[in-house]
């Protein structure tokens, strides 16, 4: 495993998490602006009822009744006709945001900033409260002394009079000593809250650099992990730039990601919207006999069409926003594989048939101006496999099996599969390996004979499919290989195809495969398994092993 394993579950929970939250905060957004023009307008209806009443009420002292039910038909012919053309409208909006999909995209940048990853916090204001940034008043001698009546002439001479008015001033002045000390404990409270408040301020600016500081390191070591190719950082990459694709509500967006670093590929098994996304119905109308709104069903063609499209759109919206996002040049191929939850009406079993697969490469891809294609003759022309009755789920092969794709290669740095029982195909003579690949076949149920490679023109092995119709002569070629298979050894096979009169070929190595090899088998029967696609197939028959390659 590469430093991906390392970067933390925090930075990938934290980024998945806040690009799948601000996906649904904007479907959010776009939801209750939905909702409040549509209660604006409840609204608005009502108001209007509530005026008709109160117009009807004062008429009704003299106006006929005949009169007053008129009117008040009329007013429920027009709420009617309101409602069914607020239908219309609201259906055929859902529709365009459908016919949409594709289009929405091309204006988005697709490339996942990586500081849009750091703490985006900003500091926290030390916002003091009114009652401690204005300091409580000094008590003024002056004003207690001054509270004390001056003695007059006849108080002067007076002895009382001047006791009373001695023992006065005396109280005054204990009155200000006890506020001052009331005035001294109020300041030094303030003082303290004071304090308290810019003591908790900086712990909170602290504690703000702090997580700054190690986002800012998790967010470093996960650019640098995906920038040198770690599979694992690339395939966070990409499930965060799927994460923050907005669709219109009622998309499930759910996908799983596989990246094979041998051949540079990547494999997206998404999940399909069912056909109920389509608007089944575009018109409404009402019928004042029947006192009914009526709904006028569209075509099954023009709903199964409007569903292929949609089928169609997410698959090369998927495959534009893989490729335009790939700012650290790892992906060369995509394949994108579509399925659906369903149930299966002859079993009642849950299934997940697949209503599109497709691959294909960057460069391939990039030559499409997706503005002005049809989208599913776009795909056909790219070699896909598309349903033909996506609307009964019928399911079409993927191109590459996601489990066969979820890369098992233990390089030379991982101790535990160093340390592993299975054996390693690369420690492998070609002749064993070749023999090897042939028995897996057999075990499948093909008949092998292998073959001597110094008089067969490079034929490993010679396989027949012993079922009718669908068998054949299957010719087999084993390259037990640490480096990508060109295109080249895709062209032999075929070539060996040809003069052997085979219904198919299978190349199988140990390493990968480049765009090159993709685009020369595709419409071909040629089927290209690689080494983890290698692995899984052996696996599947009991057989576990690895594949490490040498240092060097």
């Amino acid at each position: 495993m590469g430093r991906g394993s390392g970067l933390g579950q925090v930075i990938k929970a934290v980024a998945r998490e806040a690009a799948r939250q601000d996906r649904l905060r904007k479907q959010v957004e776009r939801e209750q602006q939905r909702h409040l023009a549509y209660v604006r307008r409840e609204e608005a209806r009502a108001d209007r009822a509530d005026e008709r009443r109160e117009r009807q009420a004062a008429r009704d002292a003299i106006a006929r009744m005949s009169d007053a039910r008129k009117r008040e038909a009329a007013a429920y012919l027009q709420d009617r006709k309101e409602r069914c053309d607020q239908a219309c409208e609201d259906a055929r909006e859902r529709l365009e945001r459908l016919a949409c999909i594709l289009l929405d995209t091309l204006d988005v940048d697709d490339r996942l900033s990586f500081e849009s990853l750091r703490v985006d916090e900003p500091d926290p204001v030390l916002d003091y409260p009114p009652r401690l940034l204005k300091a409580h008043k000094q008590p003024d001698m002056d004003e207690f002394v001054g509270s004390v009546p001056r003695l007059g002439l006849l108080g002067r001479i007076l002895p009382w009079t001047k006791r009373a008015h001695a023992g006065a001033l005396e109280a005054a002045r204990a009155e200000h000593a006890a506020a001052h000390e009331a005035w001294l404990l109020l300041e030094a409270a303030r003082a303290r809250d004071l304090e308290s408040l810019r003591t908790r301020h900086a712990a909170s600016l602290e504690g703000l650099d702090r997580k700054r500081q190690e986002r800012d390191g998790e967010v470093d070591a996960f650019r640098d992990d995906y920038l040198r190719g770690d599979p694992d950082s690339i395939v966070s990459y990409n499930s965060m730039v799927l994460e923050r694709s907005a669709y219109p509500a009622g998309f499930p967006q759910n996908f799983s990601l596989a990246y094979m670093a041998a051949s540079r590929q990547l494999v997206v098994e998404y999940e399909l919207p069912t056909i109920d996304i389509v608007p089944r119905v575009l018109d409404y109308r009402y019928v004042k006999a029947r006192d009914e709104i009526v709904e006028k069903a569209r075509k099954p063609s023009e709903i199964k069409a409007d569903y292929v499209d949609v089928v169609s759109a997410v698959a090369l919206r998927t495959l534009h926003e893989v490729f335009e996002a790939d700012q650290g040049g790892h992906v060369e191929t995509c394949c994108f594989n579509g399925f659906i939850h369903h149930v299966d009406p002859a079993t009642g079993n849950d299934v997940r048939p697949h209503l599109v697969s497709v691959r294909a490469t960057k460069e391939q891809f990039q030559a499409i101006n997706l503005a002005r294609v049809d989208k599913p003759t776009c795909l056909r022309n790219l070699g896909a496999s598309v349903s033909r009755s996506p609307e009964e789920a019928q399911p079409v092969r993927p191109i590459i099996e996601f489990s066969m794709a979820d890369a098992r290669f233990i390089d030379q740095t991982d101790v535990l599969g160093a340390v592993s029982s299975a054996p390693n195909l690369m420690d492998l003579s070609p002749s064993a390996f070749e023999t090897l690949v042939a028995n897996a076949f057999g075990r499948m149920g093909l008949e092998t004979k292998l073959t001597r490679s110094s008089r067969d023109g490079g034929v490993d092995c010679i396989a027949f499919d012993q079922r009718p119709i669908l068998g054949g002569k299957v010719v087999i070629q084993a390259k037990r290989y640490r480096h990508t298979v060109g295109v080249s050894a895709v062209r032999d096979l075929y070539g060996t195809m040809m003069n052997e009169g085979a219904n198919k070929g299978i190349l199988v190595t140990t390493s990968g495969y480049g765009p090159d090899a993709f685009t020369f088998a595709k419409d071909k029967p040629i089927e290209l398994i690689d080494g983890g696609g290698l692995l899984f197939l052996l696996q599947e028959i009991g057989i576990e092993a690895r594949i490490v390659f040498p240092p060097g």
